[in-house]
């Protein structure tokens, strides 16, 4: 394998005082791309997220310093604008700054703020894309986000409340039936989404999903229908972080080829009882 990374030339260099902001996807180290891999190994001090797994925090050399700035939903262990500081701070000390981030940077993942944070204060950055969960979660669970003749759109939509409790979203554009509609961050406000959906056009038996979890070894995944979505975040006490997928392909594949992982077994598999409502 070492020597089928070396035929790939690299087409960046890390040099000291950078920023590379990288996605180290949903937690998979498999997922990782093969330039995210290289500057990992390169980085001398690195800034991280919550959703960073264990297991690509172990790819980190060791004497690379560490700085968490881990966010919880509604819960921010550093600010942003102390993150931008962190990352200009050890920049400016002439070092290889590596911004983990779980997914992609530039999906939900404020990757382009700090982007512009740095190239304002004269620093230069790499930004490295990183599989999103929204596509590993659902291909490990055997969700396809499009299909032909059932999904013709997917479309990504942040579930993040704002500060007054209301989600402000484009709902009416949501309703198309031939659409996957997948949400970040939405477990705090699962029973507006279903309302919303459903008061816009969405059936209330449009299949729907929660994945907990993507791509980890614990990921969980949950199945019912728009209108029993609530109902299924409160039976399963479901925590962040989740994705909830709603949209016909949750259906499309059948559960009894679906090993996980992305391995989809010729063989019928035996079944263990579904999570599901409804």
């Amino acid at each position: 394998m070492t020597d089928l990374l070396n035929k790939i030339l690299p087409r960046a260099t890390f040099a000291k005082g950078e920023v590379a902001l990288v996605g180290a996807g949903p937690g998979d180290p498999e997922l990782l791309t093969v330039k995210a891999l290289r500057f990992i190994a390169e980085a001398e001090v690195v800034i991280y997220d919550r959703l960073v797994s264990d297991e690509i925090m172990a790819l980190l050399p060791a004497d690379c310093e560490r700085f968490y700035v881990g966010k919880k939903q509604a819960q921010h262990c550093v600010p942003q604008n102390n993150i931008n500081a962190v990352l200009v701070q050890y920049a400016q000390q002439h070092k290889r700054v590596l911004r983990l981030k779980g997914g992609d940077p530039f999906i939900f993942g404020r990757g382009s703020e700090e982007a512009e944070h740095l190239l304002n204060n004269g620093i230069s950055c790499h930004v490295l894309s990183g599989i999103t969960a929204a596509s590993a979660a659902t291909t490990y669970a055997g969700i396809p986000l499009t299909h032909r003749g059932v999904s013709q759109c997917c479309t990504f939509i942040t579930g993040h409340l704002q500060n007054d409790g209301q989600l402000v979203l484009p709902w009416q554009s949501l309703n198309n039936d031939n659409q996957t509609v997948v949400f970040y961050m939405g477990i705090s406000a699962v029973k507006m989404i279903s309302q919303k959906l459903i008061e816009h056009g969405r059936a209330g038996t449009t299949p729907a999903a929660i994945i907990r979890q993507g791509t980890r070894p614990d990921q969980q995944e949950f199945r019912g229908t728009l209108a029993t979505l609530e109902q299924m975040v409160i039976e399963h006490d479901i925590k962040p972080p989740a994705l909830i997928i709603v949209g016909d392909v949750i259906n499309q594949l059948d559960p009894k080829h679906i090993a996980g992982g992305g391995y989809f077994q010729a063989e019928a598999i035996k079944q263990m009882p579904e999570l599901s409502v409804g």
